[in-house]
């Protein structure tokens, strides 16, 4: 039976001062354990199965909850790399029915509950999440639902639709979908990065030239308007009335992240090329320079003052997840990667101290400690790390002609809604809770982030 949020808490105080840590990396038996305990304790976060709740999403959002829409989604991502890495289905039937849940009526994850605040980055979480479960062969739905490859491409046929793209800032996607919502004039690393991301997976997937075109055209789009500089530096955005000059200098690790492992999908869809081995190895170096000191993931723009919202204390364990399949794809970087992720998650494993229980985990890894801090996050970010350790028994993810089995629709998105009749206004609420980040750098955290270039 789950905690309730109430009996979470109280073990959390109540244990606060616990210090001896109880998880162990050591062997590939010890990882399974530690990982399937962080596991079950990651998902006493999770209410959707019970009476009365929302399938699919974590509590929210605010302030029903702390967490967005699509914080479910990146879950369930990490749900699906734990189940292929260890090999426990135990929630395998409630991945499924949460990814179904929140197709939305046009099969394409634009659910009508969130419109007043729904990004192109919070829709391509979702995407890559059904994207990771076809090159993973989990269990495909039942023939009468949706199928995983088909939401995918779904996700990327309505986010490359002519409405999605305009000449502003010389091309690219906004932030936001519908034209009224807070950030619409706004576009951003996160979510281009998710296109990118889908468009070089399901290139390697369906070989299809189409969608590698787009990735490339992305990539060449994200340097030319210097959101990635010379150094492979990627920052957040720019407004489109400044024609993205006006450039938010902050940096987040799953900017990095989703660039990287779209790289390696690249590479490995092209043979192996040397642009794109050029292109991967850059922006690795710039990554492990950036957010791994000494090799252990520390989210450079909140963390030292913890001044982190709930939606950045979960991009280690997307950026742990994602560095690990990448080594499955480019061969010449693995072992560097590998040596990375272990330092780093023994690093997040020493954090698993606190609660009762002693093993609910913290966000500050370079503390070696547990730091009082306890969340979805968190226990997110030390499963997606455990787990990824399982990675060096694992072959690159497969295709459909390397044994995928899931359907795809090239033709998937084609019902959706497209957002080009009357929307209703966001409330205020909406637009205060408005997808992942970049909401809160242009507005509450302008003090906080005083460094950064916000604009106007």
């Amino acid at each position: 039976m789950l905690f309730s949020a109430s009996r979470l808490l109280a073990a959390v105080v109540a244990g606060a001062g616990v210090a001896d840590a109880v998880f162990s990396i050591a062997t590939t038996d010890d990882i399974k354990k530690t990982a399937a305990d962080v596991a079950w304790d990651l998902m006493q976060y999770y209410k959707g199965n019970e009476s009365g709740q929302t399938p699919g999403i974590l509590p929210g959002p605010p302030p029903a909850g702390d967490y967005y829409w699509w914080e479910g989604g990146a879950m369930w991502g990490t749900m699906i790399d734990y189940w292929r890495l260890t090999g426990d289905d135990t929630y395998n039937n409630i991945t499924t029915q949460s990814l179904l849940w929140q197709v939305g009526p046009g099969q394409d994850y634009m659910p009508p509950n969130y419109t007043a605040s729904l990004g192109n980055d919070d829709q391509g979480f979702w995407g890559m999440t059904a994207m990771l479960a076809a090159e993973n062969n989990f269990p495909n739905p039942p023939s009468d639902q949706p199928q995983w490859l088909a939401l995918a491409q779904a996700v990327f046929n309505t986010q490359a639709s002519p409405d999605r793209h305009d000449d502003t800032c010389n091309g690219g996607l906004r932030w936001q979908i519908p034209l009224s919502n807070n950030g619409y004039n706004y576009k951003n690393s996160i979510a281009n990065g998710c296109f990118f991301n889908l468009g070089a997976r399901l290139a390697r997937y369906t070989g299809n030239q189409t969608y590698a075109d787009w990735a490339e055209k992305t990539w060449v789009w994200m340097r030319s308007v210097g959101f990635m500089d010379d150094n492979y530096n990627i920052y957040d955005g720019g407004h489109v009335e400044h024609n993205c000059t006006d450039i938010n200098k902050a940096q987040f690790s799953y900017n990095n992240g989703v660039y990287l492992l779209g790289a390696a999908y690249m590479y490995n869809y092209t043979n192996g090329s040397d642009v794109w081995l050029d292109r991967f190895g850059k922006l690795y170096n710039a990554t492990v320079k950036v957010f791994f000191p000494n090799n252990i993931a520390f989210e450079v723009a909140c963390e030292e003052h913890m001044t982190c919202t709930t939606d950045m204390l979960s991009f280690k364990g997307y950026v742990h997840r994602w560095m690990a399949t990448a080594s499955t794809l480019v061969p010449p970087y693995k072992d560097q990667i590998l040596a990375v992720l272990q330092t780093s998650t023994e690093a997040a494993v020493s954090t698993c101290t606190g609660g009762a229980n002693g093993r609910i985990c913290g966000f500050k890894w370079s503390s070696k400690a547990y730091d009082g801090t306890y969340g979805a996050g968190q226990q997110m970010n030390v499963l997606g790390a455990v787990s990824s350790l399982l990675i060096t028994h694992e072959a690159a993810p497969v295709t459909n002609t390397t044994g995928g089995t899931s359907k795809g629709d090239p033709n998937a998105g084609s019902k959706s809604d497209h957002f080009t009749g009357v929307v209703t206004p966001p409330t205020a609420g909406d637009k205060a809770g408005a997808s992942i980040v970049t909401l809160v750098i242009l507005g509450a955290a302008v003090g906080t982030f005083g460094w950064m270039s916000t604009g106007s």
